[in-house]
């Protein structure tokens, strides 16, 4: 059980006010839609596994990765990946019946 430390508030679910909240959200743009590219984090929580999983997923070939270009000739170096291309894994990973 946790100690609550004398004047801080918490919420109906036990949670101390301004803290974060939590991170199984899509994450949205400034327009209120969801975005597109998820970074690695993003991403392995869409699929419900562990961001080493999508890594290994990446580096097999099973998953595409997005490569944004840079001005100098060089690429962007975080992971991006598209939803469209998670949804169709995911739709390949369903059971047949």
């Amino acid at each position: 059980m946790k100690l609550r430390r004398q004047g801080q508030r918490y919420d109906h679910r036990g949670m101390r006010s301004g803290a974060r909240e939590s991170r199984m959200e899509m994450p949205t743009s400034s327009t209120g839609s969801t975005s597109r590219l998820l970074g690695l984090q993003q991403a392995a929580r869409y699929l419900g596994v562990s961001p080493w999983t999508v890594r290994g997923l990446e580096a097999s070939g099973v998953i595409p990765r997005v490569l944004i270009p840079l001005p100098n000739g060089r690429e962007l170096r975080k992971l991006l990946f598209d939803k469209a291309d998670l949804d169709s894994l995911i739709e390949s990973w369903k059971l047949r019946s």
